[in-house]
């Protein structure tokens, strides 16, 4: 057998499917997709127009936690939806209940739990693990091996840089009291994040702000400034000409 497609599924005009895929029941595919080989789509996902979706690639998953984990899991999770003309690298895992806009590019190994909004023209990198009710706006870059912690918000036009790591839980899993205040970073517009830094839980990075590779960031940042350091200060004004409002 070639690949297997769900006699419910809705396939649209030019679609190329790889070998030993599977599409199971309700699944909506758009024209002019390509589907590489050994895919699996879940039921019910929804994929726009000209999206590619690469080999080994799982999409539309339903999340299975341990019993420990904090994630409760609803029955009701709505399909996952890829808008037109994403890419998704090899390898990738996508759960149900989450959305990508249009021209999104995830690359390879890459993770978006459920409950994840993604606008358009955002770049996931290689190897990034977007975590459970995260929000990431359009034309935000997230480079390779980036760790987004679940209840992110991560603005439009966010450079977050390889390797940073966002946390949400400042009693690292102990005390039922953690179970109320947990809360990842927000990142707002224009926010640059430099290369293995960490931002620590419920922090704000305002707009413009500037963390330098290797930073410890562990209290509000205020906008257009560059913070370095373990843990970050300030160390000057962002240059207007880096601004996005300078910005060809």
């Amino acid at each position: 057998m070639k690949h297997y497609i769900h006699d419910t599924v809705k396939l649209g005009q030019n679609v190329t499917i790889g070998y030993f895929s599977v599409i199971e029941e309700g699944a909506v595919i758009g024209d002019n997709v390509t589907i590489g080989n050994n895919v699996t789509i879940h039921a019910d996902t929804v994929i726009g127009s000209h999206v590619f979706i690469s080999d080994n690639c799982v999409v539309g998953r339903w999340p299975r936690p341990a019993k420990a984990s904090t994630v409760k899991v609803e029955a009701s999770l709505p399909a996952l939806q890829i808008g037109e003309g994403t890419t998704l690298g090899a390898n990738t895992v996508l759960y149900r209940g989450s959305t990508l806009g249009k021209e999104v590019m995830v690359g390879d190994q890459a993770s978006i739990r459920e409950k994840v909004t993604i606008g358009n023209n955002v770049v996931v990198g290689r190897g990034v693990a977007v975590e459970n009710q995260v929000e990431i706006g359009s034309y935000t870059k997230i480079q390779t091996n980036a760790y987004i912690t679940a209840y992110t918000t991560i603005e439009e036009r966010v450079f977050i840089a390889p390797t940073v790591t966002t946390t949400n839980d400042n009693f690292m899993g102990r005390t039922k009291e953690r179970f109320k205040l947990v809360r990842g970073p927000l990142i707002k517009k224009g926010a640059r994040v430099g290369g293995a830094s960490i931002l620590l839980p419920g922090i704000t990075i305002e707009e413009e702000s500037f963390i330098a590779a290797g930073a410890l960031v562990n209290k509000d940042t205020e906008a257009a400034k560059v913070y370095v350091g373990v843990p970050a200060r300030t160390l000057r004004e962002v240059p207007d000409r880096e601004k996005l409002e300078n910005q060809g």
